[in-house]
């Protein structure tokens, strides 16, 4: 069975229900400031975000850090842009 698609200039459906907590790994290299700038750009994008909350994972080597990012989704234009900020910040590597 296929799906009809929206009408033109309707507005997309969310599988995500705003607001609401959202999970954000994001891996890049272990280096002084690392976490800091992380919690610092979820700030920016969610002023409510506890940064007790990140989880910090190093690599098994130790050469990366994976952690993550909680923050309140409230819509689809923040939680984009907040994923092109993160995947354009110089220490990151991978955001998942």
């Amino acid at each position: 069975m296929s799906q009809t698609p929206a009408p033109a200039g309707a507005p997309e459906r969310s599988l995500i229900e705003y607001p609401s907590a959202f999970p954000i790994k994001v891996m890049g290299a272990r280096a002084d400031g690392f976490v800091e700038a992380m919690v610092a750009v979820a700030c920016h994008f969610d002023p409510t975000f506890d940064a007790d909350t990140v989880e910090v994972r190093p690599s098994r080597q130790g050469n990366y850090l994976g952690i993550t990012l909680t923050v309140t989704a409230t819509s689809r234009d923040q939680l984009d842009e907040l994923y092109r900020t993160l995947t354009t910040h110089p220490m990151v590597k991978v955001v998942l």
